[in-house]
C-alpha cells in the first residue's frame, strides 16, 4: 500500500517563514523582480519546471509564488542524527520540502512516485529538471523524471526560470552579495496532453523534457550544454 503524504499539518509553519521570518528579509535586502505570476494556476496541480543556480532557488520561488509549492529533497537532510539534524529536518518539512530516498538503483523510480502521488493530492509541485546546481551557470540537460511525472499525473508544467541567484552566493562565499539584480521569469504553462498514456516512451519522454528545457532556455537567456550537469561537475574538462 502506499504511504500518504501529507504535507499540509506544516502549512502554518510554511506560513510562518514566508510571511514573517524569510519573505519580508528578502524582499527589503533584494526586491526580486517576477514576471509571469499569472501563469500559476490558483489551486489544482502542476509542476513548475525550473532552472537551478542556487541552494537560494528554493528560497526566491517559494517567497514570490502565493501558493505552497512542495519540492522533492534528498532523505539525508531530514534523517541527519543528533539535535541539528532534527531542527534541519523540521525546517525543510515545514519549509514544503518532501524526502526521497536517491540512494540505490531504484532512486528515480522512488522520487516519480512521490512527485506522482504529490500531484494527484492537487499540489504545486517544485522540480529541477538538471537534477543539480548548474556548475557554471549555463543550462545543462534535462532529465526525463519531469515529463514522465507530468504525464502519469495528467497536469500541465509550467517553465520558471531563476535570474541572477548564482550571484547572491557563489560557491566559496560565505556573506551573501546584496546589489544583484535577482529576478524570476514565469512561462506560459506546457499542455502535453496529446501524449497521455505514452510515459513509458523513452523517445516521448526525451522530446518533452527537451521542449520543457528549451523553454526555460528562452525565458533565462542562459546558453544550453547539452549534457548533464552532474557530469559536467564529475568531468570539469
Amino acid at each position: 500500500m502506499a504511504t500518504v503524504i501529507d504535507v499540509s499539518e506544516n502549512d502554518g509553519f510554511y506560513r510562518f517563514l514566508k510571511s514573517v521570518a524569510i519573505g519580508p528579509a528578502i524582499d527589503i535586502s533584494f526586491n526580486p523582480w517576477v514576471k509571469g505570476l499569472e501563469n500559476i494556476p490558483t489551486d489544482g496541480a502542476a509542476i513548475l519546471a525550473s532552472n537551478h543556480l542556487s541552494f537560494s532557488d528554493s528560497i526566491f520561488l517559494p517567497v514570490a509564488v502565493p501558493r505552497k509549492i512542495t519540492f522533492l529533497a534528498k532523505a539525508e537532510y531530514f534523517n541527519a542524527p543528533g539535535i541539528r539534524g532534527k531542527v534541519t529536518g523540521a525546517f525543510f518539512r515545514g519549509a514544503g520540502q518532501v524526502p526521497v530516498d536517491r540512494t540505490g538503483g531504484n532512486a528515480g523510480t522512488a522520487a516519480i512516485s512521490t512527485g506522482v502521488r504529490l500531484l494527484n493530492e492537487g499540489h504545486l509541485l517544485g522540480i529541477y529538471p538538471e537534477g543539480t546546481r548548474s556548475p557554471d551557470g549555463r543550462l545543462y540537460r534535462g532529465k526525463t523524471g519531469v515529463a514522465r511525472m507530468a504525464l502519469e499525473a495528467r497536469v500541465q508544467v509550467i517553465p520558471v526560470a531563476m535570474v541572477n541567484t548564482d550571484k547572491v552566493q557563489p560557491v566559496g562565499r560565505v556573506r551573501p552579495n546584496f546589489n544583484v539584480d535577482v529576478g524570476i521569469n514565469i512561462g506560459k504553462p506546457l499542455d502535453f496532453s496529446r501524449y497521455y498514456g505514452m510515459e513509458d516512451d523513452r523517445f516521448v519522454l526525451r522530446s518533452l523534457t527537451d521542449e520543457i528545457t528549451y523553454k526555460i532556455m528562452e525565458l533565462s537567456g542562459q546558453e544550453y550544454v547539452d549534457k548533464y550537469a552532474s557530469r559536467s561537475r564529475a568531468n570539469p574538462k
